[in-house]
């Protein structure tokens, strides 16, 4: 399977990641009804949970939970169906420069069956960030954030609230209710449009379970620039960065078996050995291997070539396998995912080695997993998020769900 994305960027790499002990928290806010003490008819108290990293305090593109003319004492609060055990919370404050700013003080309270009550925490009040509230595990329904107005106004742009992860996965099938319609809407396109998708055995999914919780990559440089060997493990930590935000999703949810997934760049392609400036072995190199008009590794090493998972003919044997390429091309406007790997420019690439999110490289694993484009249609209630291209520049809640949703009818395949 193979999908293409236009895009205007480009790509990143490869990297080995230690795996953690310990599974990843869960923001479980999502799955929450908000409600709040007063709410500006022009704002939304919906906005508090609705999954969108604000890219400052003074958002004015994304909806706002704000109280002005009202100030004193507010508060705006996360219902769940069930109990949660939650251990911190992320807030974020909305702050306009004008009628609504940053509180002069505020606190968690939970409800405890009868009363709300004070949450023992330290509680810091800054603009532009999430502010973390850690605090000994609660067990409740309600989580209550109370603010108490300074200069004016009080208001929040979005509350993130963790319950500790679970080996056990635990945590199952259980999305917001305002994307219940959204996702049935999109499982049901991804049926009706791919036949063979449940024939197909190719996906990131089955890569990631057939290494056993790891996966390996190539890089095909296709360009004609020189690498260091500072910029390869550069390239290798940005790719580790961006495939980790989508394994993060699964961490602890529906019975996804891993921690963590390590990232390791197995092997460079190139047209001439001395573009990769370092003599030592840390990773194969293939010279003038050319496919597509672009340098590649071995064919007997490549998944994509040997979906059985064996590899008798690669050098080195089945350890040096690799499962996807990250295709690198000088001057290459945009981006294509799919089972092979994942295509983007290489300058942008290059431009973007710290970067959080590199956002097209984002878009193209999600290829690789199955998730579809959204070039002719979006789901009911739903205008902004990642694999919408050029909606969004990370992986929105929406995004994550659509995500698992390929987990839950897949997961059978792998005995789960």
């Amino acid at each position: 399977m193979k999908r293409l994305a236009v895009l205007p960027l480009l790509l990143l790499l490869t990297l080995l990641l230690p795996v953690r002990n310990a599974l990843a928290d869960t923001n479980v806010a999502g799955s929450a009804t908000p409600s709040a003490s007063y709410t500006s008819p022009w704002e939304s108290v919906a906005a508090i949970n609705d999954g969108i990293d604000p890219p400052r305090s003074n958002d004015t593109t994304n909806p706002r939970w704000g109280t002005w003319p009202n100030t004193g004492t507010q508060w705006a609060e996360l219902t769940w169906p069930s109990t949660q055990q939650l251990t911190s919370a992320d807030i974020y404050f909305f702050d306009d420069n004008g009628g609504v700013r940053l509180p002069a003080s505020w606190k968690l309270q939970y409800w405890n069956g009868s009363a709300y009550t004070d949450i023992a925490a330290s509680y810091p009040v800054a603009v532009n960030a999430y502010n973390k509230a850690s605090f000994a595990q609660v067990s409740t329904t309600r989580l209550r954030v109370v603010l108490v107005s300074g200069q004016a106004s009080v208001g929040l742009l979005e509350v993130k609230a963790y319950a500790p992860g679970s080996g056990g996965g635990t945590s199952g099938w259980n999305p917001p209710a305002s994307l219940v319609t959204p996702l049935n809407e999109v499982w049901q396109h991804v049926e009706s449009t791919y036949p063979d998708l449940y024939g197909f055995r190719n996906y990131a999914w089955d890569q990631v379970m057939a290494n056993g919780g790891s996966i390996n990559y190539c890089v095909r440089w296709d360009t004609t620039a020189t690498v260091t060997a500072a910029q390869r493990d550069q390239i290798h930590a940005a790719l580790a960065r961006q495939f980790k935000k989508w394994m993060d999703v699964m961490a602890g949810h529906n019975g996804w078996p891993y921690a963590n997934v390590p990232v390791k760049v197995v092997g460079w392609a190139v047209r001439d050995r001395a573009q990769l400036q370092w003599s030592d072995s840390s990773v194969d190199i293939y010279v003038n291997d050319i496919r597509e008009n672009a340098p590649q590794c071995a064919e007997p090493c490549g998944r994509f070539f040997n979906q059985s998972g064996n590899y008798p003919n690669c050098p080195g044997g089945a350890s040096h396998h690799y499962d996807m390429s990250l295709w690198l091309t000088a001057g290459f406007g945009g981006g294509a995912g799919g089972d092979w790997g994942q295509r983007i420019g290489s300058e942008y690439y290059m431009s973007n080695l710290n970067a959080d999110n590199i956002h097209i490289l984002l878009h193209e694993m999600g290829h690789s997993f199955g998730l579809d484009d959204f070039y002719d249609w979006t789901p009911t209630g739903v205008c902004c998020f990642l694999m919408k291209a050029g909606s969004a520049a990370y992986i929105t809640d929406f995004d994550k769900w659509m995500f698992r949703d390929w987990w839950r009818h897949l997961k059978s395949r792998y005995g789960y």
